[in-house]
């Protein structure tokens, strides 16, 4: 894979205090990139934003207050990981707590969408930066996840690729599906779980920062199965073919 460098460039990760969400701040941090950590534990994001030379943010995404406070301490973001994302422990979802339902739609689809929100006019205004929104196979797989889980996910793919549109030629947006990660959330899946590599999504995240994959924004690309130096070479097949999108077929 092509090596670029970010140095100069100021990113943000939500849910950055652990898991996938460490490992892209930390990925970021190597190729030379500044970079925010939020969430909402303190020790977790400030461990890690001394760990990369970086800056904690403490807040919830799904609180409004929070993540109007975040941007307007740091505002200039050339590129925003919207990462944050909770899955409930949902057998039915006539048996769940709907007050636990719905906050998975809180911080999975609103977080994102404050977080785009605060981060968009800044870079419109400026003329550049990315955005990344972490989606998930549960978005589209038959059977994976809980209805609150996939549902949100399913939202934050539709989200982007409207957003994408939306900012055309000016924002490249992006959805991608980091794979099955083996995190604290999903440790509950067990030993012969098929899981992803947790270097491949950070180095993704990495790709799309630097700006190779430009062409593919809207595109839904996932970490373990695009290789980024094929996605590169086919750009233009994959968006004149309608490909890596998520559609109803006839």
């Amino acid at each position: 894979m092509e090596e670029r460098t970010l140095a100069g460039q100021r990113g943000l990760v939500t849910g950055g205090g652990r898991g996938i969400g460490a490992n892209i701040a930390r990925e970021l941090a190597r190729a030379g990139m500044d970079v925010i950590v939020t969430g909402r534990t303190r020790e977790e994001v400030e461990a890690v934003a001394a760990e990369v030379g970086g800056r904690a943010l403490v807040g919830d995404v799904s609180k409004r207050e929070d993540v109007e406070r975040w941007f307007s301490e740091v505002p200039e973001i050339d590129l925003l990981v919207n990462n944050a994302g909770i899955a409930p422990d949902e057998e039915t979802a006539w048996e769940i707590d709907a007050g636990e339902w719905w906050h998975v739609f809180e911080v999975n689809v609103l977080g994102v969408y404050l977080c785009c929100r605060a981060a968009i006019p800044g870079m419109l205004e400026r003329g550049r930066g990315r955005i990344v929104n972490v989606a998930s196979g549960a978005a589209y797989l038959p059977g994976a996840g809980g209805t609150a889980y996939g549902g949100s996910k399913a939202a934050v793919h539709r989200f982007s690729e409207l957003l994408a549109k939306q900012l055309e030629g000016r924002v490249p947006v992006f959805s991608i599906s980091p794979g099955l990660v083996r995190t604290q959330m999903t440790e509950s899946f067990g030993d012969n779980a098929p899981w992803t590599p947790p270097e491949l999504a950070p180095r993704l995240v990495l790709a799309l920062a630097s700006g190779r994959l430009d062409k593919l924004a809207g595109r839904y690309l996932h970490a373990e199965h695009d290789d980024v130096d094929d996605l590169a070479a086919r750009a233009d097949e994959i968006v004149e073919g309608d490909l890596n999108a998520i559609r109803l077929r006839r």
